[in-house]
């Protein structure tokens, strides 16, 4: 929450009324100037529509100077946080603001907040990358018969080792006429358990658990086919003209419904 008091004093600062009274203009604050303010937020709240009924006598809608000046020159901890009268101050100062509450306000700058791009090459990109093939591997088993390799061009190499294996396995399913079925959550997947293995300049080999359970059925006949499989699955990611992709994969499992078929 300290970063939260910190954000609500600054905005407090850039607020219109206050830029543009006497405050503005003064670098530090004394208790005169938290008297100003006292009166500032008392004139704003009382025009406040989150004020307006049962809400104004269960917190108020004044601040003194002295509550003020304490909120702006203490150091406060978490541990504040479950002080109720220092809650009804911050909703208080948040509405002020022109949120509904302090809770209105922490949505608000969780909203703003951009999120962190992973950077490629480190665990966060590597780990989404592992992530993503699984998923659009998924989606592309819910196409067969089509056989579109195209979906994997932005995660895998192409003319890589694990490019042309998969391709070859899944070719020979679809001329086959397999089918996945997908009704009810019947198939499925989930990955768990991703860590680092190597980590080097231009080479990365993940390690992750997965379990994937598939049912298949061939066009014509209606045959099914069972995938039901946990087992442990090695990523090599390489660093290629400067842009990372799966090279190769290590998949004990690999090609079983070929082989059993």
């Amino acid at each position: 929450m300290k970063t939260i008091y910190n954000s609500i004093r600054e905005e407090v600062g850039k607020h219109e009324k206050v830029r543009n009274s006497v405050l503005g203009n003064v670098d530090e604050w004394k208790r005169s100037h938290y008297i100003i303010l006292s009166e500032i937020i008392k004139d704003e709240l009382s025009e406040a529509e989150e004020l307006k009924g049962g809400k104004k006598f269960e917190i108020g809608n004044t601040i003194s100077h002295v509550t003020l000046q304490r909120f702006f020159e203490n150091d406060y901890q978490d541990k504040t946080h479950n002080d109720l009268r220092f809650l009804k101050t911050l909703d208080k100062i948040c509405i002020f603001l022109g949120y509904k509450d302090l809770n209105d306000y922490i949505q608000s700058m969780k909203l703003k907040k951009p999120e962190k791009e992973p950077v490629e090459g480190d665990l966060e990109f590597l780990t989404k990358m592992v992530y993503d093939y699984c998923a659009t591997a998924f989606e592309f088993y819910k196409k067969f018969p089509e056989h579109n390799t195209e979906v994997f061009k932005d995660l895998v190499f192409d003319g890589s080792p694990f490019l042309e294996r998969a391709s070859g396995f899944s070719k020979e399913l679809c001329e086959r006429d397999f089918h996945l079925v997908t009704k009810n959550n019947r198939s499925n997947y989930e990955v768990f358990d991703i860590h680092l293995v190597t980590d080097e300049p231009e080479k990365k080999i993940l390690e992750t658990q997965e379990f994937w359970n598939l049912l298949f059925k061939v066009g014509e006949t209606g045959e099914e086919h069972f995938v039901n499989q946990l087992n442990t699955q090695i990523y090599f990611i390489r660093k290629i003209d400067n842009t990372w992709k799966i090279w190769d994969n290590y998949n004990p499992d690999a090609g079983r419904l070929n082989r059993k078929a």
